[in-house]
């Protein structure tokens, strides 16, 4: 499972056996874990995290999106 960056407390990757699933990109801090769609980016699930902390998560997707997208299709092909 191929981490992409760190941001804080969060770690921000995807599982190497995604490639016929849409481009996202999975968080985690200790053991809450979301996963959010990047073309457009919005919360497919989470377990573990506030609402307030989900808005937070989501701008810092936003932020990185192209860093996860480039990540993406280095690893999976475009």
């Amino acid at each position: 499972m191929p981490t992409i960056i760190r941001v804080g407390p969060y770690r921000f990757f995807f599982y190497s056996n995604e490639v016929a699933e849409p481009q996202h990109v999975h968080v985690q801090r200790d053991r809450a874990l979301a996963n959010f769609w990047i073309n457009p980016v919005e919360i497919a699930s989470s377990a573990g995290f506030p609402a307030h902390e989900l808005s937070k998560l989501r701008k810092l997707v936003l932020e990185h999106e192209s860093r996860f997208k480039e990540a993406w299709n280095e690893y999976f092909g475009d």
